[in-house]
């Protein structure tokens, strides 16, 4: 990780708290030390368990969460996290395989940064992720396409009035894909938008994320009733679905 002293450009913060979760010293003051010299105000854990209570006691904007700790794991905090709390989590992992960064993913993480990395590039990271919650926060729409409703403000998705968990992630892609409803959104376009909003934007990543749409709204991708793969150009949400 490279060191910076100086304040990056213009952010407007807005004295936004973000909690770093790492059982390193070092990192922990790094972070505190280069996030807080930014104008964010930073509080610190040692592990999963230590990050839940700060959680409920400090209500962070944001969590920067290590993977590898003791005692309660970054997958561990995430799954207990989801259960009663939708702040964005970008993961800060060692690991580099493709099918842990999804796990993550799946868990509910918003973003992920492999070590080593800039702080620069963290920094930009953690403006998309804040910059997408805002907005979301700032919505009060309401999509409904057939038996699906989608409220963006509650972060809820109904089918046939039973709430369905969606990972963020999940939520997001459904949310685009239902803004056009009987029309064919690209893969490209998916894949940026992802990107623009601070996720990982990469197709296999958007595969994964639809195939796990399709298993929670029980959707069978050979008679599509609600997302239909248009081979070679992307998806499309049945205008009809029902």
């Amino acid at each position: 990780m490279d060191q910076v002293g100086d304040r990056i450009g213009y952010n407007n913060t807005m004295s936004r708290k973000i909690l770093v979760v790492d059982d390193t010293r070092n990192v922990q003051v790094l972070l505190s030390d280069f996030l807080s010299s930014q104008d964010y105000d930073v509080i610190t854990a040692s592990d999963g368990r230590e990050a839940l209570e700060m959680v409920q006691t400090h209500s962070p904007d944001l969590v920067l969460l290590d993977i590898m700790m003791p005692n309660m794991d970054g997958y561990q905090f995430i799954s207990h996290l989801r259960r009663e709390s939708s702040i964005p989590v970008i993961m800060i992992t060692a690991r580099q395989q493709e099918a842990d960064i999804i796990h993550g993913f799946d868990l509910g993480a918003d973003d992920y940064i492999t070590k080593p990395f800039r702080l620069r590039e963290l920094l930009v990271r953690i403006r998309a992720v804040l910059r997408r919650a805002a907005f979301r926060e700032s919505q009060e729409q309401i999509l409904t396409v057939g038996d699906i409703t989608l409220d963006s403000k509650k972060h809820e998705v109904r089918q046939n009035n039973q709430v369905i968990e969606l990972t963020p992630l999940e939520f997001f892609v459904l949310e685009m894909l239902m803004q056009s409803p009987g029309q064919v959104v690209r893969r490209a376009g998916l894949c940026m938008r992802l990107m623009e909003s601070g996720y990982s934007g990469s197709e296999a990543t958007l595969k994964i994320h639809i195939r796990n749409l399709r298993l929670k709204l029980g959707d069978d991708s050979n008679q599509p009733r609600y997302i239909e793969t248009v081979f070679g150009v992307g998806y499309r949400f049945l205008e009809l679905a029902a």
